[in-house]
């Protein structure tokens, strides 16, 4: 790796229901995202490096109080994670970075200016965040999907075919600043073939930009469970921008209310959406341990 990003550094590995991130702060703003994807594949290699879902930069910004960078596990820029930014918020806050009576903070992200807010354990440390996260476009050309269909599209169908031959998806398309494509399902989201499919999806033509892709099932108007594939990284625990679109996608078809409970294989997100602002998301951030990198 010919990068001038300078070692040692320290770094907190942290998840967020189980979505895991090696967490850095740095003001390197002359390192480009190449070499910082770089160093994501190197870092989150889960077999020779600390093993993460992604690489989140902590820097300093002209427009918000900090500003989030997030490279995924296979060095491309994730644009966006929610679990990313409750982890972010919590490492800001805890490191005295931001210090606010209140524990609100605002972050830049690639999608814009995410306003937070951190909740504080019986350690006084934070223990989960809220995000008031983006706006969710249903026009299908901001998830990358150029079709003539104008949004919001909730019954897309996509076949793929490898060797046990062709199946066809029905997913419905939302971005969260990070596109979606998101399929409901009768059946337990543990039982759906997601290590099949998922890259299928993930890599489908008809999603320019790669896609994240979900299977929910809604359990009634308040409980849904999921699974996710995550592009650029593959089956994540969880995913909050996902969680967030399975949500807008279930009121969209009207079977939920505007608050809903999303469980996934790391732990529930509790997701707000009255139909029409920004998504809200409170979950939890958890500080696995810190430790220094040195190649």
């Amino acid at each position: 790796m010919s990068s001038p990003i300078p070692t040692p550094f320290e770094f907190w590995k942290m998840h967020g229901a189980g979505n895991d991130f090696v967490v850095v702060e740095t003001d390197r703003l002359d390192v480009s995202d190449a070499e910082w994807g770089e160093l994501a594949i190197e870092v989150c290699d889960r077999h020779m490096g600390v093993g993460a879902d992604g690489l989140i930069l902590v820097q300093p910004s002209t427009a918000a109080d900090l500003k989030m960078r997030i490279f995924n596990a296979d060095g491309s820029d994730g644009e966006m994670c929610v679990n990313g930014i409750r982890c972010f918020t919590k490492y800001a806050i805890d490191r005295g970075l931001v210090d606010r009576p209140d524990d609100r903070m605002t972050v830049e992200t690639g999608p814009g200016i995410m306003p937070v807010q951190g909740f504080r354990g019986a350690d006084d440390l934070i223990e989960r965040v809220q995000v008031t996260a983006a706006v969710p476009s249903l026009d299908p050309r901001a998830s990358g999907v150029v079709i003539e269909v104008a949004g919001p599209v909730l019954d897309l169908p996509v076949t793929t075919t490898d060797a046990q031959g062709d199946s066809t998806q029905h997913v419905a398309i939302v971005s969260m600043g990070n596109p979606h494509a998101v399929q409901f399902i009768d059946v337990a989201p543990e039982d759906y073939a997601l290590s099949r499919i998922g890259p299928l999806m993930e890599h489908h033509a008809v999603f320019t930009q790669r896609t994240n892709y979900e299977v929910t099932r809604v359990l009634d108007r308040a409980h849904m469970e999921m699974r996710v594939w995550e592009r650029g990284v593959g089956e994540t625990m969880a995913c909050g921008s996902g969680a967030c679109a399975v949500v807008v996608a279930a009121r969209l078809r009207g079977e939920v209310d505007d608050r809903v409970d999303v469980r996934l294989p790391g732990g529930t997100l509790e997701i707000e959406w009255n139909g029409h602002d920004a998504v809200s998301l409170t979950g939890p951030a958890v500080r696995v341990f810190e430790s220094e990198w040195n190649r």
